[in-house]
């Protein structure tokens, strides 16, 4: 019965302890934004400009929205999709957008969310590494992560093709 107050205490502390760490690892907001935490994000798109002519590697843009359904479900099927994991870590720079940015070219065919474009270093959104979708088509959906595995090393192999050809990029 002595114990009992220190016991009452031990337990108060314990769960004081344990909420302030849950707090910290919700609040905790990183460049990825859940798309992959393993993968090194830039912040903005001239960021992403620079660290692809540096690195010569394609920058991948992702336009999404936190609240958009369809954004949701992308980012699900994304992160479950080990080979776009591992090649959007080692061989792409990687952007996502939860806003628009005021440059035109990133928004070839209209401003809808998701959508996903592959940048080379020229700094020229390649208008033949397209979704399935004629009247969207930077879109990709759930169904189409394969479809973006393949479309991300074709954005691979054209930039090594051009490395060879030119030997300056």
């Amino acid at each position: 019965m002595q114990n009992w107050p220190a016991y009452v205490l031990f337990l108060f502390l314990a769960f004081c302890d344990v909420s302030s760490q849950r707090k910290k690892k919700s609040t905790t907001q990183t460049l990825s934004r859940g798309w992959g935490d393993d993968i090194t994000w830039v912040q903005t798109y001239e960021e992403g400009l620079d660290k692809m002519v540096e690195s010569k590697k394609p920058l991948m843009v992702i336009h999404h929205l936190e609240d958009c359904p369809h954004s949701k479900a992308l980012k699900k099927a994304f992160t479950e999709h080990q080979s776009i994991q591992r090649m959007a870590k080692s061989d792409f720079v990687m952007l996502n957008l939860m806003h628009e940015s005021n440059d035109p070219n990133l928004a070839p065919d209209g401003f809808y969310v998701p959508r996903i474009l592959f940048v080379d270093p020229t700094m020229t959104v390649r208008a033949d590494i397209v979704g399935k979708y004629a009247n969207r088509m930077y879109t990709y959906e759930p169904a189409d992560m394969d479809f973006l595995a393949e479309n991300m090393m074709k954005a691979k192999i054209l930039l090594q093709e051009r490395h060879e050809e030119h030997g300056d990029l």
